[in-house]
């Protein structure tokens, strides 16, 4: 299984964050630049006010997995960071998530 490339450094987020624009949805947020790859790279941030640890790592493998499986529909070349909306904080299912992330990634205008 092929590894999901990822934003790691603090100056890479704070790239995309200050220099991409963002799509709102109803779980998330996501912020879009174009990079000079031939592949899209991800980095997922959630606070801690949404919970503790366990909670976050839960939102994180929900963002990670609904990506992936829209990973292949999407244009390629951009970097992408994804924020967790604070006021949805309950228990979400992974076709929720999708289904947000899809309508998010329709807005941006990056599905083929």
């Amino acid at each position: 299984m092929r590894k999901i490339d990822t934003l790691k450094k603090n100056y890479e987020f704070k790239n995309v964050l200050d220099r991409g624009k963002f799509y709102r949805g109803k779980y998330i947020t996501v912020y879009c630049t174009k990079n000079k790859k031939q592949k899209n790279v991800i980095g997922i941030a959630i606070g801690k006010k949404i919970g503790k640890a366990t909670k976050r790592n839960r939102l994180k493998r929900l963002i990670r997995e609904s990506y992936r499986l829209q990973k292949k529909e999407l244009e390629q070349g951009y970097n992408l960071v994804f924020l967790w909306n604070k006021n949805q904080v309950k228990d979400r299912k992974c076709q929720e998530v999708q289904a947000d992330m899809r309508q998010v990634f329709q807005k941006a205008g990056i599905i083929k």
